[in-house]
């Protein structure tokens, strides 16, 4: 659980303005902006390397999101070849370990800022390995059955929602400023790695084991976070206490006001959402296209996906350096852009083993720009928003991308039953564009060194918040 996907030091002048591009125009300046120090800034910086709070993160959510990968395969394994079940209780299956994410991701946001993250993070751990063995003792005395599945499969979703709001907004509480960016890198490059073994290693491991006792191993993944969880020492966060609101409905709307008023992060939030719907339909076909028009077989598929997968770790490793040399704008609009550019191949593909492995380096080139693009999005946001709001900035922007996908994959499926799936593939490719061009038109694109002042919450005449 905690799945987190995704700077240089501050350029010298005011606080309040992000410099401009070098062709002369002038440097963004929020005006309500107000320099924020994270929580980790109170003491001298931090490095990296001796900081034992950010290893002891880095190390528990990688290892925990590898271990999540086990009852991804476990659950809809033993509802199928166990249990018989139908194409649509799988497909209800699926559907209950995604809908927490839309349903309560700003509720969770809330309660990442009220409460302590370190706390959230240890109790949803625990909770966790305790509804994951569920499954293997259920199996152990017979009483395994569909609704059993649904109910772990359910509220590990929801553990899941509520730990990520916390696990990404700790960030900024742990590391300093400076390091924010190289921290997010590492973050990204540690979870890409852990993402593609744990897939691969899941599947070796049911395999082996047997899909009941694998579940065990995930259960002691989460034991093994919720250690690593308790050995982070993060700083005090600091709350505008008396501004905040106390009912629900109000803290939800003082976040997304704050992101859609933002003039940097709403686009970047929106250009995400944009992405994922735009992406959504692409991976509806995405698999089915290489099995049936390009004949790739099974085998053919994973190692697609698998070299796809390596490029996350080279996006990870050189992001820092390429914000350092070329700006976070052009970073991010490169990302952005390889979406739709490297989507192409698949497009133009035959059922020839040259195509799919460009498809395959397109893949990787793709995913390598995504992660630079998505640390560095990630990394402005974070040293943008105010301590008090960075879960609910962050579950206002998993809300919208969350959202979008069930419309993303009905979209998909219209397209084809109206035209065809190439007309699909194609339709998703050319709405890859759009984000990009939101980037170009917003502030964002004149971006050229990472940000040194996060602005303070819009507040709303109505609530006086």
């Amino acid at each position: 659980m905690g799945r987190v996907l995704p700077e240089p030091l501050p350029g010298p002048g005011s606080p309040r303005a992000h410099p401009g591009p070098p062709t002369g125009a002038e440097p963004i300046v929020t005006p309500t902006s107000t320099v924020h120090e994270t929580a980790a800034e109170g003491a001298a910086a931090v490095p990296l390397r001796a900081n034992r709070s950010f290893r002891a993160y880095w190390v528990g959510e990688a290892v925990t999101l590898a271990g999540s990968s086990v009852h991804g395969v476990a659950l809809p394994m033993i509802a199928v070849l166990e249990l018989d079940a139908s194409p649509g209780q799988v497909s209800l299956l699926a559907a209950a370990a995604t809908v927490p994410a839309f349903v309560l991701a700003l509720p969770a946001g809330v309660a990442g800022d009220r409460y302590p993250k370190k706390k959230i993070m240890i109790g949803t751990d625990l909770a966790a390995a305790a509804v994951v063995s569920v499954g293997p003792v259920c199996w152990a005395v017979g009483v395994v059955s569909v609704p059993v599945l649904y109910a772990v499969a359910l509220l590990l979703g929801a553990l899941t929602v509520l730990h990520q709001a916390a696990s990404i907004a700790i960030v900024p509480e742990i590391v300093d400023r400076d390091h924010m960016h190289p921290a997010n890198a590492r973050i990204a490059g540690a979870f890409s790695l852990a993402d593609t073994a744990g897939t691969y290693g899941g599947t070796l491991v049911v395999g082996l084991l047997g899909a009941g006792r694998a579940l065990w191993l995930d259960s002691v993944s989460y034991l093994f976070s919720a250690w690593c969880a308790s050995r982070i020492q993060p700083g005090q966060a600091r709350r505008a206490a008396a501004e905040r609101p106390t009912r629900m409905g109000a803290a939800i709307r003082e976040g997304v006001r704050y992101v859609m008023h933002d003039p940097i992060q709403r686009p970047l939030v929106l250009s995400l959402a944009g992405l994922a719907f735009a992406d959504g339909i692409v991976t509806t076909y995405f698999a089915y296209t290489l099995l049936t028009r390009l004949d790739s077989g099974s085998t053919g598929l994973g190692q697609v996906m698998g070299v796809a997968a390596v490029g996350g770790l080279a996006g990870a490793v050189v992001a820092t350096r390429l914000v350092d040399r070329v700006g976070p704008a052009r970073v991010l609009l490169t990302g952005f852009l390889a979406y739709a550019v490297c989507g192409v191949p698949l497009l133009v593909a035959r059922p020839e083993p040259v195509w799919l492995g460009v498809i395959a380096a397109a893949g990787a080139m793709r995913t390598a720009a995504a992660v630079a693009a998505g640390t560095t999005q990630r990394s402005l946001r974070q040293q943008l928003c105010p301590p008090e709001l960075q879960s609910r900035a962050q579950q206002t922007s998993v809300w919208l991308v969350t959202g979008l996908r069930p419309a993303a994959a009905l979209t998909a499926g219209a397209i084809a039953a109206a035209f065809s799936v190439h007309a699909a593939l194609i339709a998703g490719t050319l709405l890859y564009l759009v984000p990009a061009a939101l980037l170009w038109a917003s502030p964002v694109r004149r971006l050229t060194t990472m940000p040194t002042a996060a602005p303070t919450p819009v507040k709303d005449p109505a609530h006086g918040s």
